[in-house]
């Protein structure tokens, strides 16, 4: 057994699981609201709590963990273990030196990555990936984040940055980004883009299922209420799912004209829709994508779910310790 803990830092939860790195199992988790409100040195003593709370000697539960590794919504700087920058939390985190910090109190080598390149080396490891060389995922969610294996390498690019996808241009002349670009394809297919599109259509008073399933309280739309109009035939939500995923279709052919992997995999709350979504996805990609053979790659939902997180995250940190990096 190698057991390393894995941290999944998210906007609603925080939480942590010692991981057998050699099968992906979970041996234990534990959770907390994050109340990110409360700013980051908070959450820092939260994570804290709940990472010395899983290797309590002399309680059953208590394991010989080699590393921490946390997963994290942004752009940290792998190499020295600084947050660069949190998106969708309060204070952005700019330049918190998390890894010297966790490592003081915990007395054990902390890695960090980016919570969706988690999600990737656990779902080559151990989930939809497995057995595959060259993958790509696209996490659609609050956000939209990516990651890349090719020829059978995790690759992370330059500072781990590799597989920003929500951050692609797919309409070169669009609104601003909260990354400071314009067109961005998260402007269009996340969750809060397509509850957007839910809110505008009833807002305008066109007939729609979508209004009724909220009793008309836009501030309960929400990407999942639009997917539950459409199964159940709305015409405006259909048409909203077709956009969005018209747009991560022209992502998602970008990433493949690059890469030219065996798999695409989906993870995140909006893939859940599923092919009330991903078939305009594989539509658009066949109509866009002529210089590489689409037929041959494989569309796949993600199969670890919200557990993929704390699995990549301790297979990072077992990644890196054995690496000697830290």
């Amino acid at each position: 057994m190698n057991p390393y803990i894995g941290v999944d830092l998210g906007g609603t939860n925080l939480r942590a699981a010692v991981v057998d790195t050699g099968s992906g199992e979970i041996l234990h988790q534990c959770s907390s609201p994050t109340r990110a409100n409360g700013g980051h040195e908070s959450v820092m003593h939260k994570m804290i709590e709940l990472i010395t709370g899983l290797m309590e000697p002399g309680q059953e539960r208590s394991y010989h963990v080699r590393g921490i590794g946390i997963g994290v919504p942004g752009t940290p700087d792998i190499e020295s273990g600084v947050i660069d920058f949190l998106t969708n939390l309060p204070g952005q985190w700019r330049n918190v030196p998390l890894k010297a910090i966790v490592e003081e109190q915990v007395r054990l080598p902390v890695a960090l990555i980016n919570d969706v390149r988690a999600m990737t080396l656990a779902e080559w490891m151990f989930g939809a990936g497995q057995g595959f060389d060259s993958i790509v995922c696209f996490a659609i969610g609050t956000g939209i984040g990516g990651g890349v294996v090719v020829n059978g390498r995790f690759h992370l690019g330059n500072g781990g940055t590799a597989g920003e996808f929500g951050h692609q241009v797919v309409e070169p002349d669009g609104p601003l980004c909260g990354c400071g670009g314009r067109g961005c394809l998260e402007l269009y297919a996340s969750g809060p883009a397509i509850a957007a599109m839910g809110v505008k259509a009833v807002m305008h008073g066109h007939t729609t299922l979508i209004g009724e399933l909220v009793n008309y309280d836009s501030s309960l739309i929400t990407a999942e209420v639009i997917a539950r109009a459409a199964m159940q035939g709305d015409p405006f939500a259909k048409e909203i799912l077709q956009r969005a995923g018209m747009y991560l279709g022209i992502a998602v052919g970008n990433v493949i004209v690059t890469v030219s992997p065996q798999r695409v995999i989906f993870g995140g709350g909006v893939s859940q829709s599923g092919d009330l979504l991903l078939a305009h996805v594989r539509q658009t990609v066949k109509e866009r994508v002529h210089v590489v053979r689409v037929d041959p790659i494989e569309f796949v939902q993600a199969r670890l779910g919200n557990q993929a997180g704390l699995v990549g995250a301790a297979l990072w940190a077992r990644q890196w310790i054995e690496q000697g990096k830290i």
